[in-house]
């Protein structure tokens, strides 16, 4: 990585704070992805507001979009939900602005599709999104083809591009992608859509990490198929992040609001206890 890049990247950030502390406390990071207006607009509010205090270091906020073509079918029936229930780019953005409001340290990203941010105007939702106070942004169908743009009007305004990386990304776009990252960087445990099952992702990630470490000074954060606790800590133990979503989308729709927040401190024991040998 050269050193102008480095230099390009957001140095002080509610982000690189959260990390840099967690590495005191030698503990990876929980990442529970949560889909804005899912299963209604209260019921995804109050999850929001209570995910911190039930472990989780960041949030990334879904944006509800009709055609998610990463997503398995957990993430897209709760697209669909929160969809019928007029959930809007707007409305995510408010979302995000009321909790900043309560919690100025949990940082929140918001993840989804270009085609609403183009509706909605690019230079407007970036902007609407700083001011709402939100961290960074991992957009799936973005290529660094056509994203230095977007990344370096993001970067003046503190919005951290978070690049996803597959196990099957080549060595030139994976300078690429890590060129315009910032905050850190997702590595997608293999390749499929969100929400398959894979008990044993954690066996096949240890070199690619290094190389990845190697290769950006950024975190990086595992997700796709970290459904249990068991996974999470095994995932821990070699990542700086664990991600979880269809997981936690799916305990939402099948126990609702207490549920989720359960299998939450779950995964954050599990995490926190990683490092230590415990189970």
């Amino acid at each position: 990585m050269s050193n102008s890049n480095t230099e390009a990247l957001i140095v002080d950030s509610r982000l690189t704070r959260r990390f840099a502390a967690l590495r005191v406390e030698n503990r990876a990071a929980l990442v529970t992805y949560v889909m804005a207006g899912d299963p209604d607009p209260e019921t995804s509010r109050e999850l929001l507001e209570r995910l911190p205090a039930a472990g989780a270091d960041i949030i990334e906020l879904g944006m509800p979009f009709s055609d998610p073509m990463a997503d398995g079918v957990a993430i897209q029936r709760a697209g669909q939900r929160a969809l019928a229930n007029g959930q809007s780019l707007a409305r995510t953005l408010e979302m995000a602005r009321d909790f900043r409001k309560r919690d100025d340290e949990t940082p929140i990203v918001l993840m989804g599709y270009l085609n609403p941010i183009q509706r909605f105007g690019e230079d407007r939702f970036l902007q609407a999104a700083a001011d709402a106070g939100v961290d960074g942004l991992i957009l799936v169908d973005l290529p660094p083809e056509h994203g230095a743009s977007l990344t370096a009007k993001a970067r003046d305004l503190g919005l951290a591009r978070i690049p996803l990386v597959a196990p099957t990304t080549p060595p030139e776009r994976l300078s690429a992608l890590l060129a315009q990252g910032d905050g850190f960087v997702y590595r997608i445990a293999f390749n499929g859509v969100t929400g398959s099952r894979r008990p044993d992702i954690a066996d096949s990630l240890g070199e690619s990490l290094i190389e990845l470490k190697r290769r950006s000074p950024l975190p990086v954060a595992v997700g796709f198929g970290v459904r249990d606790g068991e996974t999470a800590a095994a995932v821990a133990r070699i990542a700086d992040a664990v991600v979880v979503g269809s997981a936690l989308v799916e305990r939402l729709a099948e126990s609702g609001l207490e549920g989720a927040l359960g299998l939450t401190r779950e995964l954050a024991e599990s995490i926190d206890g990683a490092r230590r040998g415990e189970s």
